[in-house]
């Protein structure tokens, strides 16, 4: 009797740790498949960007930046703006970003991007270690700057067969002489503060550069400073000089014309001479303008 008490015991030990058993095993494999689900999330999310603004700056003539989405073009009356998209990531938890960083990347067909800011995941997506990725983070944040696509080819982190293939994409924008600020200009070869503000004065002077050899017009700047310099620079949207419209007083301001005689020689001409005849050479055969300055103000007026 005792013996037959003693096997049903048994037997229900066994049923029960049997039981338990199977609940630690459902409960281990649904872990396993909530970690793998979680992890995949985190990876999805990692992969493609959290958010994408889309930014629109004002366009002014001035040291810094305006605040405002427009701004009137004073020869046209029109409204210039810049707009850009930028990739941001949201925050995440300290545990969801170790994931996100341990997680290889999927490899990727390769996109256009900035080595001045492109970001951290970015790089890594375009096939770099993260390592590497924060090594050239690094370097920008020390204020390196790549001005030129061989300038990236020369990080110790990008091998050459790496910039060959991503030589394509590397897209560093054009330094625009009537968008920029002074930190822009500062930052280009041979400029420096005191230049850089020179630059500036003289767009504000000339009302809009028209092209990048109105540089050569600014006192010490050289063909040598120039020919350093002019794959990085760029006129976008040309500021033309209204010669053909403004009253004497207006006309004498303007760099290449300078004095009231010469303002008011060109009204004169204008009001004795026929539309066709109204180009800046016609100036210079008439002896109102001298060789050079004809030469400088037909690279402002249409």
């Amino acid at each position: 009797m005792k013996q037959s008490q003693s096997n049903r015991s048994l037997s229900r030990s066994f049923i029960l740790g049997v039981i338990a058993l199977v609940f630690l095993i459902v409960g281990y494999q649904t872990a396993l498949f909530i970690h793998r689900a979680a992890v995949m999330r985190i990876a999805a999310n990692r992969d493609s960007p959290d958010t994408v603004y889309v930014i629109k700056e004002a366009v002014a003539f001035a040291d810094e930046p305006k605040a405002v989405a427009s701004l009137p073009d004073e020869t046209s009356g029109k409204s210039e703006t810049i707009v850009s998209t930028k990739r941001h990531n949201a925050s995440h938890s300290p545990r969801a970003e170790a994931v996100r960083q341990n997680l290889p990347y999927p490899e990727q067909k390769p996109f256009r991007f900035d080595p001045n800011t492109v970001s951290v995941e970015d790089l890594c997506r375009l096939g770099f270690s993260r390592k590497q990725a924060e090594s050239i983070d690094a370097y920008r944040q020390k204020g390196g700057v790549f001005r030129r696509k061989q300038d990236f080819s020369k990080s110790y982190v990008v091998s050459d067969e790496t910039y060959r293939r991503l030589e394509p994409y590397i897209d560093i924008p054009l330094v625009d002489l009537n968008l920029a600020d002074s930190a822009a200009f500062d930052d280009l070869p041979g400029i420096g503060g005191w230049f850089a503000s020179k630059i500036i004065e003289h767009r504000e002077t000339l009302g809009g550069y028209s092209c990048i050899e109105q540089l050569m017009d600014i006192y010490r700047f050289d063909q040598e400073k120039f020919d350093a310099l002019k794959d990085l620079v760029c006129v976008k949207s040309p500021r033309f000089f209204p010669l053909w419209t403004l009253p004497a007083d207006s006309l004498r301001q303007h760099p290449y014309i300078r004095n009231e005689e010469t303002a008011k020689a060109i009204v004169l001409f204008r009001e004795h001479n026929p539309e066709e005849q109204w180009k800046v050479d016609k100036l210079r055969d008439a002896g109102i303008l001298s060789e050079a300055d004809a030469l400088r103000l037909s690279r402002c007026v249409k």
